[in-house]
């Protein structure tokens, strides 16, 4: 009888239907029993929007930006979906921010959903019941989904796996923000806004950034970890870079037949007044370009493919996890171990050892 009730909410929601969405999103939030059916059957149905991360320190603005991007493309007939991932409870594990109004211009507008969820104590803020959210988003036909992070440093690499596209914002003359981007969250953006562009010390900011950009890409080592930023030096370029060209460079290696020619980004910092919407629409035309590389080089499929592996291996991580949590229960706890420990009867290893073998006998019976 449930698996037919979930299948009717399926139903719902690929007809369309906002409260079926929310109601499966909260089941996803939840992992209410069931959901893992939910998320199977929509699966199918998912891989048509397009996914954009926002990330960056507090205070930078990103919960107008986008309010401003959803507003920009609803101006432009597509329907949107966004999810704000916000700092968890340490009291109930939900979003702390979660009751506060967001999307003050998309107010009453049924064509953009707005999710406030749970960080579930990922600094990152990107956790497994965010990535599923996309995918009912996406099956329910968003045209375009945002996801605003909690702004937490380089823990934020976690909007990667999600985003196909993820735009860090910083604010103008803030070194604290510069030196975030030194510390590793450099490497994920595809685009940098320079956010409240009207204050002082903007100018410098985008300066700073380019420039690290700049000296990041002539890194003899970035090769070793191009991530979604590799190409061929001489390949041809996307955005708004160096070049003046908007979208595709001209620039092709020697005399080599444009076949072979491979496209490539170059992360962009573009400058933004959220507030007055000063902006957005270079953001919106550069997320397009950035859109069109990632389909033209085959980095789109790509990243799917890298997505969907590791939420494989995170899916089995934390069932593993669940499963042997249950034997050691099972065994009388891991405090019944910890003392035999710490009284030297046994030791960490062979603990683990004892406890894992009949998960290793059950795989290796199975390999006979």
């Amino acid at each position: 009888m449930g698996r037919a009730v979930e299948s009717d909410l399926v139903d719902r929601l690929l007809d369309g239907e906002h409260r079926a969405l929310a109601r499966v999103i909260t089941k996803i939030e939840s992992q209410s029993p069931g959901y893992r059916d939910i998320v199977s059957e929509i699966h199918a149905h998912t891989g048509h929007a397009s996914v954009v991360g926002i990330t960056g320190s507090p205070g930078a603005g990103k919960s107008t930006l986008v309010d401003k991007l959803a507003k920009h493309y609803r101006d432009q007939g597509e329907t949107v979906g966004v999810i704000a991932v916000d700092p968890s409870s340490p009291y109930t594990g939900g979003a702390v921010l979660g009751d506060r109004i967001r999307m003050a211009s998309n107010v009453g507008d049924m064509d953009v959903f707005f999710r406030s969820m749970s960080a579930r104590g990922q600094l990152g803020g990107l956790s497994t019941a965010t990535a599923d959210a996309v995918k009912a988003l996406d099956a329910f036909g968003k045209d375009r989904i945002i996801i605003e992070t909690v702004g937490a440093g380089q823990n934020e690499v976690d909007v990667v796996k999600t985003a196909d596209t993820v735009v860090v914002l910083v604010q103008p003359g803030s070194g604290d923000d510069v030196q975030m981007l030194k510390a590793g969250i450099l490497e994920i953006g595809d685009l940098f806004v320079v956010n409240k562009a009207d204050m002082e010390g903007a100018s410098r900011t985008v300066a700073e950034l380019q420039e690290m950009i700049h000296l990041r890409d002539d890194d003899p080592t970035k090769g070793l970890n191009m991530g979604h930023h590799g190409g061929d030096a001489m390949a041809e370029t996307h955005g708004h870079g160096e070049s003046d060209t908007h979208g595709a460079g001209d620039a092709t290696a020697g005399d080599a037949d444009e076949a072979d020619v491979t496209p490539f980004w170059t992360p962009q910092v573009l400058e933004t007044v959220a507030t007055t919407g000063e902006g957005i629409e270079t953001l919106v035309e550069t997320l397009s370009d950035h859109y069109s590389y990632l389909t033209e080089s085959g980095e789109l499929d790509e990243k799917a493919k890298q997505r969907a592996g590791e939420e494989i291996r995170q899916l089995l991580r934390s069932d593993v996890n669940r499963l042997l949590e249950r034997e050691l229960d099972r065994r009388g706890g891991v405090e019944q171990f910890a003392r035999a420990v710490v009284d030297k009867e046994t030791d960490p290893y062979a603990v683990t050892e004892d406890v894992l073998e009949p998960l290793r006998e059950c795989l290796e019976d199975r390999d006979d």
